[in-house]
């Protein structure tokens, strides 16, 4: 359990870089004429994200879950490969990165990277973490409740993300980290 709680610290460290990058794009986007949208859910989603941690560990230790390696490797690799798809959207997005949803006007829709291929990779990276990373230690219970919250969020999220690039035109929201 110790190299778990480890785990969850290095995720907890990361999340806490995403927001430094976070922070300075959106002083830049600001400087830049961003216009912010969404503010009503973004509390929720930092309640959720913080809760996924606190409930892997919580869980894992207070049920004493047992480490299922059937299960919990193949659920760390998918825990990695979602890292790396995260930092891919944040190279590819470059400035326009940011946990909010941001509109800095005239600028071009991001196509390059894992773009290409997806409308929201970073919110699919959300997805397999959120399921994943629990289950590296057969939080299974955490997994569960993550995830149909997290459907929840990312509805209204996307929605909102969605309603911005309509209306936005050309113009590019700077994407966000879930």
């Amino acid at each position: 359990m110790i190299w778990y709680t480890l785990l969850i610290g290095a995720v907890a460290v990361e999340r806490l870089a995403e927001l430094v990058v976070a922070r300075r794009n959106r002083l830049w986007s600001l400087a830049h004429g961003a216009v912010e949208a969404g503010q009503r859910h973004y509390p929720a989603m930092v309640l959720l994200h913080t809760g996924l941690l606190a409930g892997c560990l919580t869980e894992v230790w207070a049920a004493g879950r047992a480490f299922v390696p059937l299960v919990g490797w193949p659920m760390l690799a998918v825990v990695m490969a979602a890292q790396g798809l995260r930092w891919w959207c944040i190279a590819a997005l470059g400035r326009r990165w940011n946990t909010r949803v941001l509109v800095v006007p005239g600028m071009p829709l991001v196509t390059s990277g894992p773009y290409r291929w997806l409308r929201h990779p970073n919110y699919a990276a959300v997805v397999a973490e959120g399921i994943a990373l629990p289950l590296v230690h057969n939080a299974w219970m955490t997994a569960v409740v993550f995830t149909v919250c997290n459907a929840a969020v990312l509805t209204v999220r996307i929605r909102c993300e969605d309603a911005v690039l309509a209306t936005a035109g050309a113009a590019r929201i700077d994407h966000v980290s879930g």
